[in-house]
């Protein structure tokens, strides 16, 4: 069943179209899954909000947390590589993506309901004063074993960190992927890399720290500038560009 759902998220990203003149590509996206009962998911509430909600507050009885990551394409990504502000392309791609995980977790409810099993999303909600949210897709995607955090606070996969984190909530019981045994991050394995902190042009992101503050207000004067694209809290600058931006520094494993 593992392979299966892998396959069904596969197929709905590799044919979906975000709509006609649309710019936005992704690569094949990652999945992985965590058992519900994982006790990682009680530490969330200790690490990012004592609001965090759990596994069995989305789906009763739930046994699964299906959890995938869907890649940028380098050439969506090169477009954000310059500049002070976000590119349009980078904007239509944080709002189309967004759609994008919608359809997938609609689509995938249907299929695991199909086959008997109780499914759905996290109806999370994003505290806009603590700037925290009470399901962190990242680290659910972290708990699922899709990879390791860097200093940029992404979550550097087997594909890098540039693209979007989604995850369903299910009573259907599939194995537990297994979590990376060593650190992706450069900076964090061997201090041999800041390039995130280096792209961070306004100085949100340091080697020691992160102003969650500063970061919000520039995604949120991106989503001024690139109003008529529909409402992008995005800059991505931390994760453009970067030696794990498209693959795990070390595995150097990367698609097109």
């Amino acid at each position: 069943m593992e392979k299966y759902v892998s396959e069904l998220i596969r197929g709905f990203v590799g044919g979906y179209r975000p709509g006609p003149g649309s710019a936005t590509s992704w690569r094949e996206p990652l999945a992985a899954f965590a058992s519900a009962d994982d006790p990682m998911f009680i530490r969330l509430m200790h690490i990012v909000s004592e609001e965090h909600i759990m596994p069995g507050d989305v789906v009763e009885g739930s046994k699964t947390v299906i959890s995938y990551f869907i890649p940028f394409t380098k050439q969506l990504a090169h477009t954000n590589s310059s500049g002070m502000s976000c590119s349009r392309e980078w904007a239509a791609a944080y709002v189309e993506t967004n759609r994008m995980m919608a359809d997938l977790n609609v689509f995938l409810a249907c299929k695991l309901k199909e086959a008997g099993h109780a499914a759905a999303a996290a109806g999370w909600i994003f505290d806009r004063e603590k700037l925290i949210s009470n399901w962190s897709q990242r680290h659910v995607a972290w708990i699922a074993g899709l990879g390791t955090f860097g200093i940029n606070n992404m979550l550097i996969t087997e594909e890098g960190c540039c693209g979007r984190y989604g995850s369903i909530v299910t009573s259907l019981e599939l194995k537990p992927s297994q979590r990376p045994a060593s650190e992706r991050c450069l900076y964090k394995k061997n201090g041999s890399c800041r390039a995130c902190v280096s792209n961070c042009v306004f100085g949100a992101l340091t080697e020691e720290s992160f102003d969650r503050k500063k970061c919000y207000s520039i995604c949120l004067g991106n989503s001024k500038l690139h109003s008529e694209v529909g409402y992008a809290e995005a800059c991505g600058k931390c994760l453009t560009d970067v030696p794990c931006a498209y693959a795990d520094p070390d595995g150097k494993r990367s698609r097109p």
